[in-house]
């Protein structure tokens, strides 16, 4: 099963929407890092997650 891993958090509520997580996910793209936006609506923030985390060992 493949996990995705927050890489940052913005708030939706942010003047400019998403603008923000957008150019922090473009960055990370820059980087060679697979990111994207989506929306938490739990939180009401933008997240940046990573779609390639691998999954946390099991305890």
């Amino acid at each position: 099963m493949r996990t995705k891993k927050v890489l940052d958090s913005f708030p939706a509520g942010d003047p400019m929407g998403s603008r923000p997580a957008e150019e922090y996910a473009a960055r990370c793209r820059e980087r060679g890092e697979a990111a994207t936006v989506v929306m938490d609506l739990a939180t009401d923030s933008f997240l940046v997650v990573s779609p390639d985390a691998e999954p946390a060992p099991a305890s």
